[in-house]
């Protein structure tokens, strides 16, 4: 009889290689998914280390492009930001990788799919929530919640006595002070140290971005373009830099965001499961896209529509962030949002320096903004004896409050 194929998750360290291990011995036949959202490894090591193990197939996709282009600017463009801080890159990747996770499953007729991620976190409820919205009759497999698995591998040292019985290579030997993940939208840190919210990180954790005493005297000054409020183009002249390609200015933007300190953040968020949990963040693209396209909303977005839009921006960004990607209200809030940003075109003029974004001037073709109408030297055909009418129109209601206060205090009313 065939073995039950699952299409596992895998990305090269300790967990996911035992979990790949568990389930061949468990009579599985394991094909081995390993994403390549952006991290800074050796993707043909980690394969290789995937076939090693036992796994019968290995796929080594490549899904920046589509992370970027799909989830990251979308995101952004929608000023999805979780609790006011997080900008999201842990919970953007999710959805991505799932998704390429089921269609691998299905074209190799698969009857499962498998994670690694832990049944405290939030990423076990975006990969299975995302699995159920685009293959439902697929089997999930999530070994950290399976009491046996749970009995046997008790801690990091069960771990790492079952690597060495069946001779699976992995890279550390002994607990990390922190854990982290890395993907092109950010780079995070917690667990570890990090679970004490007083404990200060040590500068050394820091990958992407510098601290603010190591970062340049000299500013970098750039240009971002947008398009229906995308970023197209990227511009440096001090450097020569002219990018289109979306990938190569995402990376640009990282590499002079972090040169120049900007993207850290440190904060506690309450995970979807219930839990506070610490978490010490690096984006430094992000932190310098998430300026720029909020500057030039506002020259070219609609004061209504901005309201409207940044009402449901927070219900956007706990969508993301809770793992639903892939539901019903997604598709109604993007929808509603692409609407928003139609026009939101023109180009940002910035300044990076000592971990700020500085926006020193916008443009748009598509601009509501009239410099006669503003201007308080100039007319610019608006009578200002209009605002007369305009103050009295809004006061009736706080006048009428006032009579009713008074009234109250006259009957006795507290």
């Amino acid at each position: 009889m065939a073995k039950k194929k699952v299409v596992l998750a895998y990305s090269g360290g300790l967990d996911t290689a035992c979990i790949l291990k568990d389930l061949q011995l468990r009579g599985y036949d394991v094909i081995a998914y390993v994403a390549d959202v952006g991290q800074q490894e050796d993707m043909d090591e980690i394969a290789e280390r995937a076939r090693t193990t036992g796994a019968s197939k290995v796929f080594v996709e490549n899904l920046q492009r589509e992370f970027v282009t799909e989830f990251i600017f979308p995101a952004i463009a929608g000023n999805a930001v979780y609790e006011n801080r997080y900008l999201l890159g842990t919970s953007l990747a999710r959805p991505v990788i799932a998704r390429r996770q089921v269609e691998i499953a299905l074209d190799e007729g698969a009857q499962a799919v498998a994670h690694g991620a832990t049944g405290k976190g939030n990423d076990q409820v975006r990969f299975e929530l995302a699995f159920a919205a685009l293959a439902p009759s697929l089997e999930i497999i999530a070994p950290w919640k399976e009491r046996e698995f749970l009995n046997r591998f008790q801690g990091r040292k069960d771990l790492l006595a079952f690597a060495e019985e069946h001779g699976i290579q992995v890279e550390a030997t002994a607990a990390k002070p922190y854990s982290s993940d890395e993907n092109l939208m950010h780079r995070s840190y917690e667990a570890g140290m990090l679970e004490d919210p007083a404990a200060v990180p040590p500068e050394d954790m820091y990958k992407l971005t510098r601290a603010l005493e190591d970062t340049p005297d000299e500013p970098t000054d750039l240009t971002i373009h947008y398009q229906d409020a995308i970023p197209v183009r990227v511009v440096c002249p001090g450097e020569g830099v002219d990018l289109t390609d979306p990938v190569e200015l995402f990376d640009y933007l990282n590499d002079k965001g972090g040169i120049h300190g900007i993207g850290r953040i440190d904060i506690v968020e309450n995970r979807f499961v219930g839990i506070k949990s610490r978490g010490v963040y690096e984006t430094p693209a992000g932190t310098i896209l998430h300026a720029a396209i909020r500057d030039l909303e506002g020259i070219a977005m609609d004061r209504e529509v901005l309201r409207l839009r940044d009402m449901l921006s927070p219900r956007f960004a706990e969508i993301i962030y809770n793992g639903f990607w892939f539901s019903p209200e997604m598709d109604f809030i993007q929808a509603a949002f692409r609407q928003s940003e139609r026009l939101i075109t023109g180009e940002v003029h910035l300044r990076l320096f000592k971990g700020n974004v500085v926006c020193r001037g916008r443009s748009s073709a598509s601009s509501l903004y009239d410099q006669e109408l503003s201007s308080m030297d100039v007319a610019g055909g608006y009578d200002q004896e209009d605002a007369r009418g305009f103050i009295r129109i809004n006061a009736l209601r706080l006048r009428a409050h006032k009579l009713i206060l008074r009234k109250a205090g006259e009957n006795g009313v507290d």
